[in-house]
């Protein structure tokens, strides 16, 4: 089985202007649901009064920037380059910042919460 080439970064020529959408990479896809996907963003926010509510749990790490995501109930958190954020399912947020780039990896699944799996270890 030959497995298939993945670049994660790209070339500035490849970022989406600030009028186009996010770009969107699926890497890597399951039976049942799972996506593992690659998001290139390049100052892209979430419309002003639409939240992501999602069927499935997502882990996302900043690879490349900074981002602020800004959830229903007022809570506020900053990425930056190495940080790592579970979002559970079903838990409103918006993106409200993104640098020029930034670029995420994005693994949406039905997945254990951090402290589901410490609990699990002890």
């Amino acid at each position: 089985m030959n497995g298939k080439r993945n670049i994660l970064f790209v070339d500035k020529d490849a970022y989406p202007s600030l009028e186009e959408p996010e770009l969107f990479d699926t890497l890597a896809a399951g039976a049942g649901s799972i996506r593992v996907e690659r998001i290139v963003s390049n100052g892209q926010v979430t419309p002003e009064g639409e939240w992501y509510d999602q069927d499935l749990d997502e882990w996302v790490v900043v690879l490349e920037g900074e981002a602020r995501l800004h959830y229903m109930d007022g809570e506020e958190v900053g990425l930056k380059k190495g940080d790592s954020l579970f979002l559970p399912k079903r838990r409103k947020h918006r993106v409200v910042y993104t640098s020029s780039p930034c670029i995420w990896l994005a693994i949406h699944a039905d997945l254990l919460t951090p402290q589901s799996v410490v609990a699990d270890a002890i």
